[in-house]
């Protein structure tokens, strides 16, 4: 059974920095690529960042280029999302998320809250 669990959220200034952690089993977790998907109240999901199987790609929406940073260590199974420099527009449930068999698996996700 495929299972992710999120952890590192938390309450931070702004300005401040958070690293998020998502510990995976129940796949081949380095055969697999990896995302983060974040959701503001009130409002949709959005995409945050992703990284392919290995690890040598990175991708990021424009919302956090230059912030925040995606990594991954594949002998620990967890991926991981260093982000720097919060806003208060940051504040959300971040999710990682993997899609595996044709469908895609997200976990119970991780409040990051950006506030004085």
């Amino acid at each position: 059974e495929v299972q992710l669990v999120e952890s590192g959220g938390g309450l931070v200034q702004p300005g401040g920095s958070l690293r998020l952690s998502c510990a995976a089993s129940g796949f081949t977790f380095g055969s697999y690529d990896m995302s983060w998907v974040r959701q503001a109240p009130g409002k949709g999901p959005e995409w945050v960042s992703a990284i392919n199987s290995g690890g040598g790609s990175t991708y990021y929406a424009d919302s956090v280029k230059g912030r925040f940073t995606i990594s991954r260590d594949n002998a620990k199974n967890t991926v991981y999302l260093q982000m720097n420099s919060l806003k208060p527009e940051d504040t959300a449930v971040y999710f990682c998320n993997v899609y595996v068999g044709r469908r895609h698996y997200w976990g119970q996700g991780t409040q990051v809250t950006v506030s004085t």
